[in-house]
């Protein structure tokens, strides 16, 4: 079965998105394989030229990349300069009157916590492209507003809500997830699973942690460990660890396997069915 890949899997190979291979299978570009539900794709076809993103440029279009490809990088660099005078790259230059290389610019000046929060921004807006537009079927209908979930997928008569956080970092690099908790092991990463903000319900009870049954996934990008946007993990929100002093909330911090297991899946169809399935788990990842 080493021949047979999984989409994530092929996007990976392949260096594109996993939405982008989800198109050469619908175009019928790539050689398929379904085993549980699961749609697998020919390495062969990833790695040979059938998976060509190319096929839909014009001559002129092929042409000018290909002397791109021969010219310097002074000359390739003036062109890119020449082009961005005409060509926007996003409608924020526009909004904030300043060019992308500006705004950029600002962006490496902010503090730590600035570019935290902007890597939390990142994140979700490269799940929305990378996993949520793959998916056959599902959309996303999340209605604006404050809510526990950033997703809300719906097929058919079934929704399920995601809420998707960054893998947790500590001194620039992948926070470990015995510095969360002594009892959890140091054979993992960390995530960490509460509100940005803390605040008071009416009673009095603080409304930052999390609490069982307000998402049903909790998807967690791994780009910290990865350096790569494509790579999520996925898991049951109801198979969480609790917190000791309250079982109806989430633990503040959660281990985070450093690759796949029998609790997280980099498959979210397949954390979907293991949602649908109804099977009652509890993550490893203590001591």
């Amino acid at each position: 079965m080493k021949e047979w890949l999984s989409q994530a899997d092929a996007a990976r190979l392949r260096g594109v998105s996993r939405q982008a291979i989800s198109k050469l299978v619908n175009k019928g570009r790539l050689r398929t394989l379904t085993i549980g539900g699961h749609v697998l794709v020919h390495r062969d076809d990833v790695t040979g030229e059938l998976g060509s993103d190319e096929d839909s440029d014009s001559e002129e279009v092929l042409a000018i990349k290909r002397l791109l490809l021969e010219a310097s990088d002074a000359d390739r660099r003036s062109v890119f300069e020449w082009l961005m005078h005409d060509q926007r790259i996003h409608p924020l230059e526009l909004e904030f009157s300043a060019p992308a290389e500006v705004i950029l610019e600002a962006i490496s000046r902010s503090s730590d916590l600035t570019k935290r929060g902007l890597r939390g921004v990142i994140a979700e807006a490269m799940f929305a492209v990378e996993v949520v537009d793959g998916l056959d079927g599902w959309k996303d209908v999340a209605p604006e507003g404050d809510h526990p979930y950033d997703f809300l997928l719906e097929k058919d008569q079934s929704r399920v809500s995601i809420q998707l956080k960054m893998q947790r970092k500590k001194q620039h690099r992948p926070m470990i997830a015995s510095e969360g908790y002594r009892k959890l092991s140091d054979e993992f990463w960390v995530v960490e699973t509460q509100r940005t903000r803390g605040g008071k319900a009416a009673d009095g009870t603080n409304t930052r942690p999390y609490r069982f049954g307000e998402f049903d996934l909790l998807a967690v990008s791994l780009h910290p460990s990865t350096g790569n946007w494509q790579d999520y993990l996925y898991t049951v929100a109801d198979w969480l660890l609790p917190r000791d002093d309250e079982p109806s909330q989430l633990l503040k911090f959660q281990p985070v396997p450093k690759v796949a297991n029998e609790y997280w899946t980099d498959d979210i169809e397949c954390a979907i069915e293991w949602l649908q399935e109804g099977t009652k788990k509890v993550i490893s990842g203590l001591a």
